[in-house]
């Protein structure tokens, strides 16, 4: 899960809130959480939101991407720290907003975590919600499916893992079985846990 960070002790102002919902593409039953955020929250800790919910471990680099063909597409990315500051094709995330990236209600934009594996996601703007001055930090309304487990090779290496999981007669089994804890239920989802991560996160 993402470090947590700093935070100001002032309360920010009630802005409008988004019900976003992020599927992981590609997934199959799908894989999903619907959240409920502030729509001016920062690129950077919308990342760590999506993290959080999702069930990553915040360990490999990402990206948000805007656009659909080479023309319109923009990036939004942090510095890899080992190799210096954000490409100059990339925009510091950390300049940017939910709501800039999705000014409105049915806007989409696609999150990419892992550039190894190739995790995507789709972030759509289901409908903007009111001021709501009680509104502390994000809040998981569902979901469904647990995540991939880190490092298991894209959506293409997690469907041969469920293959191989549900087979016990299959020759990679057992190996496979290394990947996931003993009680790892890929149907599995704890949205109570989410929120009580979200809760200490803050954001």
């Amino acid at each position: 899960m993402p470090a947590k960070k700093s935070r100001s002790k002032t309360p920010a102002p009630a802005v409008p809130l988004y019900q976003i919902k992020i599927t992981l593409t590609g997934s199959g039953p799908s894989i999903w959480r619907r959240l409920v955020v502030r729509k001016d929250l920062p690129l950077d800790l919308l990342s760590d939101v999506i993290q959080i919910a999702m069930g990553w471990e915040g360990c490999h680099l990402h990206q948000f991407i805007t656009g659909t063909t080479r023309a319109t597409r923009v990036f939004y990315g942090v510095a890899d720290p080992d190799f210096g500051p954000v490409d100059e094709d990339i925009l510091d995330e950390r300049d940017y907003t939910l709501a800039q990236l999705a000014p409105a209600a049915k806007r989409k934009f696609r999150y990419e975590y892992d550039f190894g594996d190739g995790w995507e996601h789709e972030v759509v703007v289901e409908k903007t919600l009111p001021p709501d001055p009680a509104f502390k930090y994000s809040v998981c309304l569902a979901g469904e499916n647990a995540c991939p487990p880190e490092d298991c090779g894209g959506i293409g290496g997690f469907c041969r893992l469920l293959e191989a999981l549900a087979d016990p007669e299959d020759p990679e089994h057992e190996e496979m079985q290394g990947w996931v804890e003993a009680d790892w239920n890929p149907a599995a989802f704890d949205c109570a846990r989410v929120n009580a991560d979200l809760k200490r996160f803050k954001a």
